[in-house]
């Protein structure tokens, strides 16, 4: 079993700042990439950021120069640093991790259970 426990979550004005954090823990092999991904009410998931085992980050356009994702590889944690937020970012915040688990040969995707991230104008 592996999980995926979010933190960091709020409501924060408009301009402000957040930082979300994810840790996963359990039968972990070896974590590729982790993500963040947010969905608004009525509206599909989309993806925010990712980044790769060595280090490559991918970002939406609309967090591009507003949002920084990094990860610590020792704690098994990613991070998704939210500045300059506006209303429009309000959304659940997921997490996302691909992993190999111990003795198989695929690769699989969990999710965290969720964090509310909400900007006031």
């Amino acid at each position: 079993q592996v999980q995926l426990v979010e933190s960091g979550g709020g409501l924060v004005q408009a301009g402000g700042s957040l930082r979300l954090s994810c840790a996963a823990s359990g039968n972990i092999g070896s974590i590729n990439s982790m993500g963040w991904y947010r969905q608004a009410p009525g509206k599909q998931r989309d993806l925010v950021a990712t980044i790769t085992d060595g280090g490559s980050t991918n970002y939406a356009d609309s967090a591009k120069g507003r949002f920084t994702i990094y990860r610590d590889n020792a704690k098994n944690t990613v991070y998704l640093q939210m500045n300059s937020l506006k209303p429009e970012d309000t959304a659940v915040y997921y997490c996302n991790a691909n992993i190999r688990p111990p003795f198989r040969s695929r690769d699989y995707d969990y999710w965290g259970q969720g964090t509310q991230v909400t900007v006031s104008s």
